[in-house]
């Protein structure tokens, strides 16, 4: 296998070719004829709901047997701007659910209490989130996030999963300058999906897992509101893997099963593993509304076969790009709500959109072997609608 290495420089020219290779990748899982419930946004994506930008560093390098500190590498950083890079210091209500709590997300008890989220949200491998929240830090003082502010404190909002089948996790290859590039990256319109950031070395459900995004939009009465979910996806059993009510896990049993050469010494079960899932929306929900709908995203996860197993971090934040001035150190301020009795809709749309942004992110991912000769493998399109058409839910 010929090695290969990703490093994106900041430099224009570096982003508009990382633009091409995101940009390249096909076909989604919509493109594939499965069939899901609701109407997405014109992106399908995160990046739907205004202002939202998504960056990655992808680390890819080495193949053959791992040498700890050398590789091979398969890991990454992404980064989620609420608003942007160019609003710097601009706080937005957020909340935080943790269906099975074996993982981080750091950041999240000042959430809780101050009903904000102050920073953007990293995502990463599991032995790298100190080294991103440094990194985020100096950023800010680099950048001046704080715009000039002399007197500051934050808590960088760093969450993970574990790629250590496939990434020489004990390595801690993602350095600041990964974080950097993550966050430079960072922009709105159409994002990659599978093996890219954080998603580089994950797994799900028997397959090559990774990142994945979807969205909703709906009316209620003349305004239009926008869901978007991004998901890094490392979870599951391939026994109870479900596309849009089939078994296909169950179908697909003995077929592209992960490839051990030197199985590892651990104590995993079937079904450990973790997801991450990113909640955004336009409506002008408060903290505890944010909650709820957090609170909603396990169901999405459900009807794709995860079951929150006590090896699996399932870690969850939504937030609200509404009420752009309610952040203030000194005085009162005035917000918009949005009813309790006009919220189903939001919770309609999370389930599905967390549901479709995980099959995305296993139909975008690529084959990938990593340590030792450990293998991952995607899921086979033609299987995967050859499933569908024996149960009847595609032509």
């Amino acid at each position: 296998m010929k090695t290969i290495t990703i490093r994106f420089s900041l430099s224009l020219l570096a982003a508009l070719c990382f633009s091409a290779i995101v940009y390249s990748q096909t076909p989604r899982a919509r493109d594939l004829g499965v069939p899901f419930t609701g109407t997405p946004g014109p992106l399908n994506a995160i990046t739907d709901v205004k202002g939202v930008e998504v960056g990655y560093s992808t680390i890819i390098s080495g193949e053959g047997e791992n040498k700890v500190g050398k590789g091979p590498v398969r890991t990454g950083v992404t980064a989620i701007f609420p608003r942007g890079k160019a609003a710097k210091f601009s706080p937005v209500y957020a909340n935080w659910y943790s269906l099975n709590g074996n993982g981080e997300m750091t950041g999240t008890t000042w959430i809780t209490e101050s009903g904000f989220l102050e920073t953007p949200i990293m995502i990463t491998n599991t032995n790298s989130v100190g080294v991103v929240r440094d990194a985020v830090l100096e950023y800010y003082v680099a950048d001046d996030w704080y715009r000039g502010e002399p007197w500051w404190y934050t808590y960088p909002v760093v969450a993970e999963t574990y790629d250590g089948f496939l990434n020489d996790i004990y390595g801690f290859h993602v350095k600041k300058e990964h974080v950097f590039e993550a966050i430079e990256n960072a922009k709105g319109g159409a994002i990659a999906e599978g093996n890219v950031g954080g998603g580089t070395g994950m797994m799900c459900l028997g397959f090559k897992g990774g990142t994945g995004t979807s969205s909703r939009q709906f009316k209620i009465a003349d305004s239009l509101y926008t869901v978007g979910v991004l998901v890094q996806a490392n979870f599951g059993a391939k026994f109870n893997f479900t596309v849009a009510g089939v078994p296909v896990g169950k179908e697909l049993m003995d077929t592209l099963n992960y490839k051990f050469n030197k199985p590892p010494s651990s104590n995993r079960q079937e079904g450990d593993g973790s997801i991450i899932v990113v909640v955004a929306t336009d409506a002008p929900l408060l903290p505890h509304q944010l909650k709820r709908l957090a609170q909603r995203v396990p169901i999405g996860i459900g009807l794709t076969g995860g079951r929150g197993s006590n090896g699996s971090g399932d870690i969850f934040i939504a937030f609200s790009t509404a009420n752009k001035n309610a952040f203030s150190r000194t005085e009162t301020v005035k917000v918009n709500s949005l009813p309790n009795d006009q919220i189903n809709w939001f919770f309609q749309s999370t389930v599905e959109a967390v549901e479709e942004a995980i099959i995305n992110a296993m139909v975008a991912a690529e084959d990938m072997e990593g340590i030792n000769g450990n293998k991952a493998y995607a899921l086979p399109h033609e299987l995967l609608k050859a499933t569908l058409r024996k149960y009847n839910r595609m032509d």
